[in-house]
Parts: C-alpha cells; sequence; structure tokens
C-alpha cells in the first residue's frame, strides 16, 4: 500500500477496533491526529496479546512475547521480521491489529514517533509482569501498579504529544489520574466477565465494591482537574468525550446497569461537540 492507502487502513482498523477511542480521534488534526490514531493501534495490539483468551497462548507466553516486543519498540528501526517471529507459535490466534504493528509505527510522525514507541515499550515491559503475575492484584498499590501500566502511561503518553505538537502543557500525576480513572470504570463494567472468562479480579484483597468505586471517582477526579490545563478545542475535545463517557458509565453502573446504552453514548457524543 502507498502512504495515503495504509493511512485510510489505519483508520478503518481503528474503526473496527474501538468505536468509543476512534470518535475522539477523528477530532484531532494532522500530524497529532496521525500520532495519536496510530499509539491506539499500538497499544491496541499489545493489550489484544495481555487479553489474549486462548489456551494456547499462555500466560509464560505472553510474558515471553510482551518482554521482547519492549525490548524491539526500543530499537530504532522496528525489526519486524523479528516481531513476526516472535509471534508465529501463536499468529493464529492473534488479530490483525496485533500482526500490522510495523504499520502503525511506520505511520507515525517523526517527532512522535520517540515518545509513542517508548511509552508502548514501557506498557509491554509492564503488561509481562502482570501476566507473569496473573493479574493477582492484592493491594491498592498493586491496583495503583497494573492501572499505571495498562492507562496511566497512556496518560503521560498523550500529555507528551499535547505539548510535542501544541504547546500544552499539562500536569502528570493529573494525567495519570486520567488514565486511571478511565480503567478503573472499565474494571468495574467487566468484573464479571473478568473473574467468569479469565479468572482474574482486579478486586484488592478485602475491597468492597464501594472502596472500587472510591477509587474510580477519586482518579475522575483528577481527570476534571487535569481538563483545566488545556486550552486547544481539538484536544479538549479529544480528552472531555472518554471522560463524560466514564463519569456517565460509573453513574449507570451504580444504578445496577451493566453500561450506557447507544442512544446514551450518542447523545454524551452531541452534547460534547455542542459545547
Amino acid at each position: 500500500m502507498n502512504q495515503k492507502a495504509l493511512e485510510k487502513d489505519a483508520m478503518r482498523v481503528l474503526k473496527e477496533t474501538s468505536r468509543t477511542f476512534y470518535i475522539p480521534i477523528t477530532f484531532l488534526k494532522k500530524d497529532l491526529k496521525k500520532a495519536v490514531a496510530n499509539a491506539y493501534l499500538i497499544m491496541r495490539a499489545l493489550d489484544e496479546i495481555e487479553d489474549n483468551e486462548h489456551p494456547e497462548v499462555t500466560n509464560g507466553l505472553k510474558h515471553d512475547i510482551l518482554m521482547e516486543t519492549g525490548s524491539l519498540l526500543k530499537e530504532e528501526a522496528f525489526p519486524n521480521g523479528r516481531y513476526l517471529e516472535l509471534l508465529e507459535p501463536v499468529r493464529q490466534y492473534l488479530p490483525e491489529v496485533t500482526l500490522r504493528m510495523n504499520d502503525w509505527i511506520s505511520l507515525l510522525p517523526s517527532g512522535a514517533k520517540n515518545i509513542v514507541c517508548n511509552a508502548a515499550s514501557e506498557m509491554a515491559f509492564g503488561m509481562a509482569k502482570w501476566a507473569k503475575a496473573n493479574w493477582q492484584v492484592r493491594t491498592k498499590e498493586d491496583l495503583d501498579d497494573y492501572t499505571y501500566y495498562v492507562a496511566g502511561l497512556v496518560g503521560v503518553m498523550l500529555s507528551d504529544l499535547w505539548e510535542w505538537d501544541s504547546k500544552v502543557k499539562t500536569d502528570r500525576e493529573l494525567a495519570i489520574g486520567y488514565g486511571r480513572g478511565l480503567q478503573a470504570v472499565n474494571i468495574l463494567r467487566n468484573k464479571k466477565e473478568d473473574l467468569e472468562k479469565r479468572g482474574v479480579s482486579f478486586i484488592p484483597d478485602g475491597w468492597t465494591l464501594e472502596d472500587l468505586f472510591n477509587y474510580s471517582e477519586e482518579n475522575l477526579r483528577k481527570a476534571d482537574l487535569y481538563m483545566k490545563d488545556i486550552t486547544k478545542r481539538s484536544i479538549m475535545l479529544f480528552c472531555r468525550l472518554p471522560l463524560a463517557l466514564a463519569h456517565k458509565t460509573l453513574n449507570a453502573l451504580k444504578e445496577g446497569k451493566e453500561k450506557m446504552s447507544r442512544s446514551e453514548v450518542e447523545e454524551t457524543v452531541k452534547e460534547i461537540l455542542a459545547e
């Protein structure tokens, strides 16, 4: 594929992979849009290894693949041949987004490449550690560590991209809170499925459901504060939509619903765009 066709195809994969993030990414402009879209695909590629439920993709294999991928992401030119060789034993159980990691890296604007690949490498190492530990979250510190690696560091990466592209400076700790808040809501929403399908619970020992709600709210408050430093409208819209959806999902869960309805999501998008 030529560059234009590849860019268009990346947006197709993004839309098929996550409608939740596809919409806010379309609010961004030019190089920043390209950087965030492909950063999402790279991190989703890692996520699909970590979350894979096929019995052939064991925790030991996940650990080894993620550790090696973390090292490959640090190389100046991504060694795609070595990456595909690494995936070969489980290739048939992995989705397109994971197999095409090299395409997403090749589409990163040059100024954003190091920011994204360094963050993705750190994420891969963190996910590898948690795969080896079978995601056994015992304490609040464990929960903080896990939510940092899968979401908090995404907040930091995005902040680095805002500064790189638009000179928008934000607070690192609040950026971590933004990512953690969104992840904590996901943990609440998926807790039953995680336990039934994967035998995994991200709820610390001795915690009640109320403790997890409080943890989510505490981090979403940091996310709300994070928004105050963002002055550029396109970035503000990007950040505001997932945050609004997280707040509303948390409220729905408190009311005993499993999630927001599709019409509620669409209404939220309209509300954000009208601001």
